[in-house]
């Protein structure tokens, strides 16, 4: 079976609780993290051997110093499917929001963007299968863990997952830093669908096409554009207050 290397604290402790399988743990002998002890147990309570490694040992295995003292082995991350989050979303009396990430690069703002997501209170992230960063070790760590406390669906086609998604009740907005159209003066309600385009080069044209309503984010000073992970947080945290009330 092909395995996969968690590291950093928040990843491990998160897959742990979660539903993935998980081999071996791997620990710094010389650590003194206070909450080695209890990832530790939970790790034995699942079953999973506990492996001391050094420090140099660890940084090695997982090619990088940010382990924070331990490792995990896990079976590869699964991808929900789309059509069984919108049939469990469709069963839920209560508004909906989906984060849809058009071509992210760079699997930090991709794990940023899936941690920010979870704290929304978003109930789904969508990704394309190609062109496009998808969950590993590096996303895993920049969720803090997130990616095992939300579904990530990856499709091979995004232009028509959106409109299997407006066919079943969502409304599709996407970010564009040029529509005249802003953020602050759209009122969401429902079951929506935010869109965020890639680093560079922005939602693509047939995913623009797919949007009900682009809309901005007003800036008043500062460069031409905001981050993606950035953009993606302002935007869901105005969407999630006023679908969810604060």
């Amino acid at each position: 079976m092909n395995r996969e290397l968690l590291f950093g604290v928040n990843p491990v402790r998160e897959a742990l609780r979660g539903s993935r399988q998980a081999f071996e743990l791997y620990v710094q002998s010389s650590s003194t993290d206070h909450r080695m002890e209890k990832i530790i147990a939970l790790a034995r309570d699942k079953g999973v051997k506990v492996v001391k490694r050094e420090r140099d040992d660890l940084t090695r295995m997982c090619a990088s110093s940010h382990h924070q003292g331990m490792a995990l082995s896990v079976a590869p991350f699964g991808y929900a499917d789309l059509d069984d989050v919108v049939m469990a979303l469709a069963s839920m009396e209560k508004p909906t929001l989906l984060l849809v990430l058009d071509g992210i690069q760079d699997p930090h703002n991709l794990g940023a963007l899936v941690r920010t997501a979870a704290c929304a209170g978003a109930d789904g992230v969508i990704i394309p299968k190609d062109r496009a960063c998808g969950i590993n070790a590096t996303a895993e760590k920049s969720s803090a863990g997130a990616v095992e406390t939300i579904p990530v669906i990856q499709v091979v086609n995004l232009s028509q997952s959106l409109e299997m998604l407006k066919e079943r009740g969502f409304w599709v907005y996407g970010l564009e830093g040029k529509a005249p159209q802003t953020l602050y003066k759209t009122k969401f309600s429902g079951n929506v669908v935010l869109v965020v385009g890639s680093e560079g080069e922005g939602i693509r044209p047939l995913v623009a096409r797919q949007c009900d309503v682009l809309l901005s984010i007003p800036q008043y000073g500062g460069v031409g554009s905001l981050n993606a992970s950035v953009a993606g947080g302002i935007a869901m945290f105005e969407v999630a207050r006023q679908l969810y009330g604060a």
